[in-house]
């Protein structure tokens, strides 16, 4: 299997303290979030490259455990959501089978949402906004004496 990054032009890739990453793709207007696992898959991929390579790659980086099976299906995630294109065979192996060899590595995960629906998100969720915020609202004590 082949592997290589798509539309990389104007991704916005922000790793985080625990291996996961933000990419944003201000082109479609999405973000995606990965985590640790989908996040060494992704690094992998930073030239084109093979399942075996990714896999390797993965087992230097987050866990020695890291089996080709489940380094395919962080490709297969990241494919899903048109952050790499692979070509070739592919095992397709089940995520059950992945899930059986697992232990304590985490099964890849690739989410996305529109910018919109971020957007709405961090609205009603009031993020960045401290005037929305009910500690900014607390007045100070009077000094008035009667």
């Amino acid at each position: 299997m082949q592997i290589a990054r798509t539309n990389i032009e104007g991704l916005a890739v922000n790793p985080l303290p625990d291996g996961s990453r933000v990419i944003v793709d201000p082109k479609n207007e999405k973000v995606f979030a990965l985590n640790a696992t989908a996040g060494a898959a992704w690094d992998a991929c930073s030239d084109p490259t093979t399942l075996s390579k990714v896999a390797e790659d993965m087992r230097r980086s987050l866990n020695p455990g890291i089996t080709e099976e489940l380094a395919e299906q962080a490709i297969l995630r990241l494919q899903e959501q048109n952050l790499v294109a692979a070509s070739g065979a592919s095992a397709r192996t089940t995520r059950r089978e992945v899930i059986a060899t697992l232990g304590a590595i985490a099964v890849p995960l690739v989410v996305s949402l529109t910018m919109a629906d971020q957007r709405a998100y961090a609205q009603s969720a009031q993020s960045g906004d401290a005037r929305q915020r009910p500690e900014a609202h607390i007045s100070k004590p009077s000094t008035q004496q009667f």
